[in-house]
């Protein structure tokens, strides 16, 4: 469901859970501003507490960066239902409670109702998973969703494209997510194609010594 003159805007869903990285879902939400998406917001509680511990924002500044903004406990909100068309979900950052919570379907807020909706309906979840290192229970929960359809994104640095900061780093793997989603974003350092300034990022040779 894309932008067209006869229709509404595409619709994506996000989710912001517990996990540290909260800068990534904002990063996402701020993403998705440029592009013809309508962004669908909902936070955990634990999400507005790491909020506060991460950044200097309040709640209703990260809810101004998105079009529709739903309570956690809302269970009936629209994002509830399948008949609700959207693109998919993200949940950046997803900690491993909304994880676990979305492997077993047992869901007990409106964000894993709303990731479990997704699945249902086979459209694209993603789950920008903040959690090291993962034990065999996480891994076989993770397996149970990559099963189902969801796709595991933690979000791995990626150096290849020479970061200078710590937004390069949060804008790749955001640009990235992206991706997935077929949303062309100017986040993203392309391997062999030119970035902003023209510079095409490849391999840089290493001097071996004999």
């Amino acid at each position: 469901m894309h932008e067209n003159s006869d229709g509404p805007r595409a619709r994506l869903i996000v989710g912001i859970s517990g996990a540290s990285g909260v800068v990534y879902g904002l990063r996402l939400l701020e993403a998705l501003q440029a592009l013809p998406v309508e962004s669908h917001l909902v936070m955990t509680k634990s999400a507005e507490i790491t909020l506060a511990y991460e950044t200097d924002l309040k709640v209703r500044q990260v809810q101004a960066l998105a079009d529709v903004v739903y309570p956690i406990e809302d269970i009936g909100a629209a994002i509830s239902s399948g008949s609700f068309r959207t693109l998919g979900m993200v949940i950046a950052p997803c900690s491993i409670r909304s994880m676990s919570e979305i492997a077993t379907g047992v869901t007990s807020n409106l964000l894993t109702r709303a990731a479990d909706v997704t699945l249902k309906e086979r459209r694209r979840l993603v789950l920008m998973l903040r959690e090291t290192p993962l034990h065999s229970g996480h891994l076989r929960s993770l397996l149970a969703l990559s099963d189902m359809g969801a796709v595991v994104a933690p979000p791995v640095p990626a150096f290849y494209a020479n970061p200078q900061t710590i937004q390069d780093l949060v804008d790749q793997s955001v640009g990235r997510v992206l991706d997935l989603f077929d949303l062309q974003s100017p986040l993203v350092t392309r391997w062999g194609e030119p970035d902003e300034h023209g510079k095409v990022v490849r391999a840089r040779k290493r001097k071996t010594k004999v």
